[in-house]
């Protein structure tokens, strides 16, 4: 499935079951949110993101504990910490090396994603078998739609009456 088909999907979601969405980011620096943003609607359930590329700000604004950025831990406190910093009903995180070095000990294409809904928080980790970043962070992306769309359809936000 297309990038654009995943976003039409996910976006489909967040507008029919009234629910909002927040997003942050580190290693795809802004790409999931731009490709939110660009969707039809945006303004009803897109309550924005937080780029936080440097670890100092993961850890002072998202509430990430101290030890790697790149890990499961930071991952779920970035969604949680998203979620709650802009009042969103879910929240969907990334966290990575993308390359080519490796970063806090993982290789270059990890990379940690972390949903919360409040009620529950769902954390998943990918490995993509490249040194580009660039490659690394459009795979990402694409994981985090299809990641998002999964957890949107049993989350209790997206049911809420």
């Amino acid at each position: 499935m297309s990038r654009r088909e995943l976003v039409d999907r996910v976006t489909e979601l967040l507008d029919s079951a009234d629910v909002t969405v927040a997003v942050a980011e580190s290693l795809t620096g802004g790409m999931v949110a731009s490709a939110l943003a660009e969707a039809s609607g945006a303004s009803k359930w897109f309550r924005g993101a937080v780029v936080a590329y440097a670890s100092d700000v993961k850890h002072e604004l998202l509430g990430v504990p101290p030890g790697p950025v790149v890990s499961a831990p930071a991952a779920e406190a970035m969604a949680s910490g998203v979620r709650k910093l802009l009042g969103a009903d879910v929240a969907v995180a990334l966290t990575g090396a993308g390359g080519p070095d490796p970063q806090d000990s993982q290789p270059p294409g990890t990379v940690f994603f972390g949903l919360s809904d409040g009620d529950k928080s769902q954390i998943e980790h990918r490995y993509f078998d490249y040194r580009d970043p660039g490659r690394v962070c459009a795979e990402a992306v694409d994981e985090a739609f299809a990641l998002l769309y999964a957890f949107l359809r049993t989350s209790a936000a997206a049911r809420r009456d």
